[in-house]
């Protein structure tokens, strides 16, 4: 193919910060001599800037557990609320963030969406300074700092237009897993940093904890995550590239909404991703309300399930372009299910102080496998969508074949997207059913959700016959 050839003499055409016109990672010329150079690029600078997002996203999750012990006095239900609420605009504005990056481009839009995450931080940073804040508030800025979660869409979108079929599964497993360790990274750096001065002056005075009788400094824990942000939206905008490939106006994108299989794996991806970060953001105050009392701190222990479920989803993702995703997805169904039902039975009961370890163990098999679950989902999408069109252009020749193939590209896409969107929002269901209802019936509820997940996934994509095996 001639395209190849005078892309390479026109490697202006790919630096950095440019928008790229003609894009074909399937034509392995072009894949070794400059595309894998420049998706690699950008996904190593989409990587940080989306770790980042979820840090912002996550951030209540941790600081939630220390209010009422400088003195805020609020009940356990509002604590829960207010890890939740971030989950609500987080899936709402994913939604937008879905269809906006493609529009605008996706360089411009990373870097812009960014910077915007430093408002919530500084404004966090300041409230928690005050007992005084009021609880209204404090659920203003919780809902604020649910955009960080809607960088995810536009994120996870973006990088699978880079890479060819064989590698879209390790790269979206690179992208998201990396990018979901923000939730393991605020939960185990925050509360390290608030109990020392480490920001110096500029960061305010402590706060003092009357539980473990010692100065701490809360508003360190929004403030330390300022200047990153600051970097990362600069090298997202002088570094990354807007693939004009990519491009479609939401005229042409709202046709997933047709799309019998956007809806299915959007259930699916519930399943996985749903519950990864419900359990990431209710974790702490879980162990905390149960466990506290045997001696067990939420700080210690909630950071290492968060961190384990990023890292396996790049596992699902890379075993999942070895022997395909719906078998992968079938398996991670089964292991959350069994180990929740290790959960329940840990759980404290009546005279029982249950078991902290089985809990414990049981909750991080279940972040294993929601990332696992979670990096083979995102690989099925492109892998459906690409086939059911190209099924529908074989035999019309190479042109018809190319058509399908980008408006594969431009459905999977926005399916990954809007997928992402509606899986956010078990941020918010989550820890609002641990809030309202006893523990252990939500956990069965969860187990029962599963298994409509398991049927789904079983019928139409893994059976012998299914209608998009993937």
């Amino acid at each position: 193919m001639s395209a190849p050839t005078s892309h390479r003499r026109t490697g202006d055409t790919y630096r950095p910060g440019s928008a790229i016109a003609e894009w074909q990672p399937e034509d392995d010329s072009f894949w070794r001599t400059t595309g894998h150079k420049v998706a690699n690029r950008n996904l190593w600078v989409s990587i940080p800037a989306l770790m980042l997002g979820f840090v912002v996203w996550q951030v209540w999750s941790v600081t939630a557990v220390r209010l009422n012990d400088v003195g805020f006095g609020l009940t356990t239900s509002q604590l829960f609320w207010l890890t939740a609420i971030p989950g609500l605009t987080g899936g709402t504005f994913r939604i937008l963030y879905t269809f906006i990056g493609p529009i605008f481009g996706e360089r411009k839009f990373t870097a812009f969406s960014t910077l915007i995450l430093i408002a919530p931080m500084l404004w966090l940073g300041f409230a928690l300074q005050d007992t005084g804040t009021p609880y209204w508030e404090l659920a203003l800025i919780a809902a604020v700092c649910g955009i960080g979660g809607a960088n995810f869409s536009s994120s996870m979108a973006n990088i699978g237009f880079f890479f060819p079929k064989k590698e879209k599964g390790s790269a979206a497993g690179l992208n998201g897993g990396l990018g979901n360790l923000g939730v393991s990274v605020v939960q185990l750096v925050a509360p390290l940093v608030v109990t020392a001065a480490v920001l110096g002056a500029p960061a305010g005075d402590p706060q003092r904890d009357t539980v473990k009788n010692e100065d701490v400094w809360l508003q360190n824990g929004a403030f330390l995550w300022v200047p990153l942000l600051v970097i990362m939206a600069l090298l997202a905008w002088f570094l990354m590239n807007d693939l004009k490939v990519a491009a479609a106006p939401f005229s042409r994108q709202k046709v997933i909404f047709k799309r019998k299989h956007n809806w299915l794996m959007t259930w699916l991806y519930v399943g996985t991703f749903g519950s990864f970060i419900g359990f990431a953001a209710g974790l702490p105050l879980l162990i905390k309300n149960n466990f506290s009392a045997s001696g067990y701190q939420a700080t210690t222990y909630a950071w290492i399930g968060p961190f384990i479920g990023a890292l396996t989803r790049w596992a699902g993702g890379w075993l999942s372009d070895k022997i395909g995703g719906a078998r992968v997805t079938l398996v991670s169904f089964v292991g959350m299910a069994a180990s929740l039902v290790v959960v329940i039975s840990a759980l404290p009961s009546g005279g029982d102080k249950g078991s902290f370890w089985a809990f414990y163990v049981g909750f991080l098999c279940a972040f294993a496998f929601s990332g696992v679950g979670n990096g083979s989902t995102f690989r099925q999408i492109p892998v459906i969508f690409r086939d059911l069109h190209l099924k529908k252009a074989a035999g019309q020749g190479p042109e018809a074949e190319g058509a399908a193939l980008k408006q594969a590209e431009m459905e999977s896409g926005a399916v990954t997207g809007f997928s992402a969107a509606i899986a956010a929002y078990g941020f918010f269901f989550i820890p609002a059913m641990f809030a309202n209802l006893a523990v252990t019936t939500a956990l069965w509820m969860f187990i029962g959700f599963y298994a409509t997940c398991l049927v789904v996934c079983w019928w139409f994509y893994v059976r012998k016959g299914a209608e998009a095996p993937s």
